[in-house]
Formats: structure tokens, C-alpha cells, sequence
């Protein structure tokens, strides 16, 4: 079992930035498992937005989010975080922390945080 704790969601203005985190913790948590955010936006399909490694810390990206958002990791504390820079309204959406891998593309692999929500708008 793995518990994941997402927080850091809120309002923002076009242009701005905001950090998300996610803490991990359980008897299940694996070095293994990549950490990231997934999100969906009020009548569209959830998407991955992010994911890294936590053995050797690789990282992907949406392309949407792309020179804009910056996962890292901190394998010390069990959290994992998603700098979002230059933000626009089309970032809005609940962000969900989650385990993942990713290959062509970003994928869930099976355990969830609660969700965060980000909105973007002047």
C-alpha cells in the first residue's frame, strides 16, 4: 500500500507560477516506482503531465508543458514536486499526484493522491 499527498493547487494569474507537492509514504512505497501529476480539466479526459524516476531521476514531459514545468525529486523526504512557470489558462484543471512510467507516453500505475486544483485566469 502507498499513500500519496498532494498539495500546493490554488489560484493564479496568466504568467504566473505555482509548486505543487506530493509526499509518499506506506509500507509499499518501492524505489521503483516513478512519481508524478496527472490532470483533467472540467469535461476532458485526464492526461499525464509529468513523470519521474526515482532511482535515476529520469524525467517526462507533456508536450504541452514542455520548457514550462519542472519535476524533481527528494528520494530523502519521499516527495516529489512540479514547478509550473508561465502558466496559462489552459493549465487549469484538478491535479492528481500518482505512481507512473512512461515510455512513448505517461501512464498511471495504479496508486493515487487526492486531487489539487490549479486554475489559471485574470
Amino acid at each position: 500500500e502507498v499513500q500519496l499527498q498532494a498539495s500546493g493547487g490554488g489560484l493564479v494569474q496568466p504568467g504566473g507560477s505555482l509548486r505543487l507537492s506530493c509526499a509518499a509514504s506506506g509500507p509499499g512505497l518501492d524505489y521503483k516506482f516513478g512519481i508524478g501529476w496527472f490532470r483533467q480539466a472540467p469535461g476532458k479526459e485526464r492526461e499525464g503531465v509529468s513523470c519521474i524516476h526515482r532511482t535515476d531521476g529520469s524525467t517526462a514531459y507533456a508536450d504541452s508543458v514542455k520548457g514550462r514545468f519542472t519535476i524533481s525529486r527528494d528520494n530523502a523526504k519521499n516527495t516529489v514536486n512540479l514547478q509550473m512557470n508561465n502558466l496559462k489558462p489552459e493549465d487549469t484543471a484538478v491535479y492528481y499526484c500518482a505512481t507512473c512510467g512512461f515510455g512513448s507516453s505517461l501512464y498511471p500505475t495504479g496508486y493515487w493522491g487526492q486531487g489539487t486544483l490549479v486554475s489559471v485566469s485574470s
